[in-house]
């Protein structure tokens, strides 16, 4: 990493915009309209890039409800995998995902996650998902947003150094030009949620932080929660760190919060939603956008590093 990437990541990075001292679930602009969380198409000049994970099934209205607002995001939407959850009638679920937030397929890059795997689905989310979700059986790829570079990763399958995806990951990240970066998979490596640390998820951490990284998405767990930028043994580290954030919040369902994890600023368990990213050159914005008729969010900015 150059002195003049670490200079120019110390003097973009702006204070979160979030108040630390507050209660994990209680910061929120409880005075912000749903109109004033969403910036127009007119107003933005940077690419967006939007989404969650864990969202649709044939009996829920959460999909549909985080689907609206979609409807009024542009951008490119991402998707966290369990994009969609079979029911005992229901072995495909994805014709009920293609009710809500299929209306914006064409713009989606998904990943998928362990109930496509689980449930005996994965090839119906390669159908149904096509090109964008990378090569068949792989559902791993790679792709540029302005002056950034986005990962998309599969942790259901191996992601070893020495695995098919470890190896293409290794490259990109060799090849990657652009100042600032982002990866989004399945599991997290950090949450205080129920479900234990994937090893998988461990791995490609480590990788990413020591290609410098700077932003991680995931999901899984079915809530909200924002970390403070890490090293690869998970401590925090505000000049090289990678900043986390899971985004389980499509709209299936909530979990309770199982711990306390280290470095967790904000997190929130009763709201479904989506995060925007504002990308900017060499640095950018995050908001979570509540569904229509709660209140929490989060939002803030940082450089890159």
């Amino acid at each position: 990493m150059s002195f003049s990437r670490l200079s120019c990541r110390n003097a973009l990075l702006a204070v979160s915009a979030v108040a630390l001292s507050l209660p994990f679930d209680t910061y929120n602009s409880e005075a912000q309209t749903q109109a004033s969380l969403i910036v127009s198409p007119a107003a933005q000049s940077d690419p967006v890039l939007v989404g969650a994970g864990d969202i649709a099934s044939c009996g829920s209205s959460g999909a549909e409800r985080t689907a609206r607002l979609l409807d009024d995001i542009p951008g490119t939407v991402f998707t966290l995998g369990d994009n969609a959850y079979q029911s005992k009638s229901v072995h495909n679920p994805f014709p009920c995902y293609n009710k809500s937030w299929g209306r914006h397929k064409k713009r989606t890059r998904p990943i998928p996650g362990n109930h496509e795997y689980e449930g005996g689905y994965v090839d119906e989310y390669f159908d149904y998902f096509g090109n964008a979700a990378g090569d068949r059986g792989k559902g791993y790829y790679s792709y540029d947003l302005g002056e950034w570079h986005i990962i998309a990763l599969n942790t259901m399958v191996r992601a070893s150094p020495s695995s098919s995806q470890g190896k293409w990951l290794a490259n990109d990240l060799a090849k990657n030009s652009r100042f600032c970066t982002l990866a989004y998979f399945h599991h997290p490596r950090f949450s205080s949620g129920p479900n234990p640390v994937n090893g998988r998820a461990e791995v490609l951490w480590d990788v990413l932080a020591a290609a410098g990284v700077d932003v991680i998405v995931a999901g899984h767990d079915h809530l909200y929660e924002r970390f403070a930028p890490m090293d690869p043994d998970g401590s925090r580290d505000d000049n090289t760190g990678m900043r986390q954030f899971v985004v389980g919040t499509g709209g299936y369902s909530h979990y309770e919060f199982a711990s306390d994890a280290e470095n967790s600023e904000v997190r929130n368990n009763t709201t479904y939603g989506v995060l925007k990213l504002t990308l900017h050159d060499r640095s950018y914005d995050w908001q979570f956008v509540p569904v229509r008729g709660r209140h929490f969010t989060d939002k803030g900015s940082s450089g890159c590093h």
